[in-house]
């Protein structure tokens, strides 16, 4: 680790046993709350892609919100919020993704984003790439180009990396934590 990336990690809130034994919880409601590690958090996560055309930047719910919209006002690049199901009010389109725990649903408006727009996909944690997977799959499913993905915790015990990786998608990480 290089200093800025053992800054975020220190930055981060490590749970145990949350949501469930053997589960250590990586909170990073300590990062957004000092605002020198936000600050760095999304520069680094807006500097591979200074200078590209991004049209949008998906965030999955809810953290993904808070890190989506920042990178997509520092890339001048609209916000897609990718919601659970049945929180849209307008015409949507929505995919099932799998879970650790089951399967659940998504779902996003079918007109925020048009064919052949290039899109960055935004959330805080890949872990079992269920969820940047699904969304992948919404995001291409109305045309768009998912440009690449960026989290700020990577759990590479779990997989989610090569998962989206597989599907050709850049993945890019900040910091890394190991095990579950």
């Amino acid at each position: 680790m290089n200093d800025k990336t053992s800054e975020l990690a220190a930055s981060i809130r490590s749970i145990p046993d949350y949501p469930k034994p053997g589960i250590i919880f990586r909170d990073i409601t300590t990062l957004l709350g000092n605002a020198r590690a936000f600050r760095r958090a999304i520069d680094e996560l807006v500097q591979p892609y200074a200078g590209m055309k991004i049209d949008k930047i998906a965030g999955m719910e809810a953290r993904g919100f808070i890190l989506g919209g920042a990178v997509a006002h520092q890339l001048s690049a609209g916000f897609v919020p990718i919601r659970k199901k049945g929180k849209l009010p307008h015409d949507t389109v929505r995919i099932a993704y799998s879970l650790e725990y089951g399967v659940d649903e998504m779902e996003m408006h079918r007109d925020a984003v048009q064919p052949g727009e290039k899109v960055i996909l935004v959330d805080d944690l890949i872990a079992t790439g269920g969820t940047a997977v699904g969304a992948t799959q919404l995001l291409r499913q109305i045309g768009a180009e998912v440009v690449s993905a960026c989290f700020v915790i990577d759990l590479p015990d779990l997989g989610g990396r090569k998962k989206l990786e597989e599907l050709g998608v850049d993945v890019r990480t900040l910091v890394e934590f190991s095990g579950h």
